[in-house]
């Protein structure tokens, strides 16, 4: 189990693929998925995507944005939305989430696509303001956030994911008891529960499924990543 979707990120910075993730493994299923949260330091007067935009566009290039560095997700999230909103921002690339979260709390940054369960406790403290989800559709634990999709970009859908892989090979038999196994915990209460409480949605799916979700991922971060012009450090 491992964060599948940053594997799609760092194949789409690369530029060519040294192995193929379907291919070389046996996919199994879609295990998580948890949204970016788009957030705001307070003195930015914006409380929704609309805001973000109209201001974006009445002063191009004023507004700055942080991330956990060149080609994270956060970053690709930010040039993601700079396109289909058609507005321009500054991007400050940090060396990690850490430093970035801390910068846009402190007012250096002014917004930050960032973890949702992260962001909560400055939040609650009124030294970030929430704006939006990147998810299409609404993120169960924070039900009155609304995603970016609602304000009017139905085709942004950015969200982190995990799956389960098996070396290639395996037999059928063996991916479908592995399957079986892994959709049969993944869908008790407790294990949701857990899931829910580090910011993920449990989301499984057939291999095939999942082989063809992979390649879409694929493809679609290696077009962001060429649109945005985004590089590994």
């Amino acid at each position: 189990m491992g964060q599948a979707s940053n594997l799609a990120i760092n194949l789409s910075l690369m530029g060519k693929l040294p192995y193929d993730p379907v291919k070389d493994f046996s996919p199994i299923t879609l295990i998580a998925v948890s949204p970016n949260l788009l957030v705001v330091h307070p003195s930015l007067p914006v409380v929704a995507v609309r805001d973000l935009v109209a201001l974006a566009r009445s002063k191009p290039g004023a507004i700055n944005y942080a991330s956990a560095g060149n080609g994270s997700p956060g970053h690709l999230a930010a040039e993601y939305f700079k396109k289909v909103a058609k507005i321009d921002m500054i991007h400050i690339p940090y060396k990690g989430a850490t430093p970035a979260l801390t910068d846009v709390i402190a007012g250096q940054a002014s917004l930050y696509f960032t973890s949702p369960i992260a962001a909560q406790p400055y939040v609650k403290a009124g030294r970030l303001r929430q704006i939006a989800v990147t998810s299409a559709q609404r993120f169960p634990p924070l039900p009155d956030v609304p995603t970016v999709a609602e304000a009017g970009y139905p085709q942004f859908d950015m969200t982190s994911w995990w799956g389960l892989l098996a070396p290639a090979g395996v037999s059928r038999e063996i991916v479908a008891r592995l399957h079986a196994d892994a959709v049969k915990v993944l869908n008790t209460p407790d294990m949701k529960e857990r899931l829910a409480s580090q910011g993920a949605m449990v989301t499984t799916n057939t291999p095939a499924e999942f082989a063809r979700y992979i390649g879409t991922e694929i493809a679609n971060w290696s077009r962001i990543v060429k649109e945005s012009g985004a590089r590994l450090e």
